[in-house]
C-alpha cells in the first residue's frame, strides 16, 4: 500500500530532532511531505522561504521527502496534496494534551486525514526549536543540536542582529 503523509510545523529552525523524525517517518511512508507553516504569529527569527531553504538542504539526503511551504490551515493543506497522514511529534508527556486537541480537531475538520504520533530518539527528546533560537542568539553553541548548515545560518542571522544592537 503506496501512503504518502506530511510533517508539519514552523522549523524555526530544523533541529536535529525533527531530522530524526523525519528519517523515520520516511522509512514508513513512500512519501514524506515536510510542511513548514508561514505562521507569522510566532514572529518566526528566519523568513518562510529561508526556513523552507535550511530544510530543503538538512534533508536533501532523503529522496523520498520534498519541503514546502505553505499558509493557512495545516488540514487543508493535507487534502489539497493528498496528504491522509499528518505525522506530529512527542516529545514529553507534556505535548500530548495540546496535540490530543489538535488531532481532534483536524478530524472534526478534515475526518479523511488521520494524525500519526512518533516520538524522537532518547537523545532528541528535549530539543526544542525555541530552545535552539534562544541559545544561538545568545551566542551558544548549538553544534549538537543542528546539522552545520542550520548552524551557520544562526550564527549569522545572530552576529547581524549583534550589529544592529
Amino acid at each position: 500500500m503506496s501512503i504518502s503523509a506530511m510533517y508539519p510545523g514552523t522549523f524555526d529552525p530544523i533541529t536535529n530532532g525533527h531530522l530524526d523524525l523525519v528519517r523515520r517517518a520516511a522509512s514508513i511512508f513512500e512519501r514524506v511531505v515536510v510542511a513548514i507553516a508561514a505562521n507569522p504569529a510566532k514572529a518566526p527569527l528566519f523568513s518562510l522561504d529561508e526556513r523552507v531553504e535550511l530544510a530543503a538542504a538538512v534533508l536533501a539526503e532523503l529522496p523520498n521527502v520534498e519541503v514546502r511551504g505553505y499558509s493557512g490551515l495545516t488540514v487543508k493543506f493535507a487534502q489539497e496534496h493528498g496528504l491522509p497522514v499528518m505525522i506530529r511529534g512527542l516529545r514529553a508527556v507534556s505535548d500530548f494534551e495540546f496535540e490530543f486537541q489538535l488531532a481532534t480537531m483536524s478530524r472534526h475538520i478534515a475526518g479523511q486525514v488521520e494524525t500519526v504520533f512518533l516520538t524522537p530518539t532518547e537523545q532528541f527528546s528535549f530539543i526544542s526549536s525555541s530552545m535552539v533560537r534562544e541559545i544561538a542568539m545568545l551566542g551558544g553553541d548549538v553544534s549538537r543540536f543542528v546539522d552545520p548548515v542550520v548552524e551557520a545560518a544562526l550564527k549569522r542571522r545572530a552576529a547581524s542582529r549583534a550589529e544592529r544592537g
